[in-house]
């Protein structure tokens, strides 16, 4: 990503709770959920959309919480992909 395509994919990202991840050019957030079944749910919604972009997240779930990191291991760092991908988390996790 170029630094325009940063400031207006990332920021907005880093403003509603994503963060980068220190030592990698990634981005991390962890959603908190009412339950294992809203938690799982969520994973589900966005493994639909995960795999009709081809683009997958590094995540695990513990009961109702759910750790997630993004970036793009082709291109070794973010792409529009993953600023992609998390827009829709935040939508999904609504």
């Amino acid at each position: 990503m170029t630094p325009a395509d940063r400031d207006a994919e990332i920021v907005p990202l880093l403003a509603n709770g994503w963060s980068m991840v220190e030592g990698r050019d990634a981005i991390h957030k962890t959603f908190v959920f009412w339950n294992f079944i809203d938690a799982f749910g969520f994973m589900t919604r966005t493994a639909i959309w995960a795999e009709k972009w081809n683009h997958h997240p590094e995540w695990s779930n513990v009961y109702k919480t759910v750790d997630v990191v993004l970036t793009t291991h082709d291109c070794d760092g973010l792409s529009a992909l993953d600023a992609k991908l998390a827009h829709k988390m935040d939508q999904l996790a609504g």
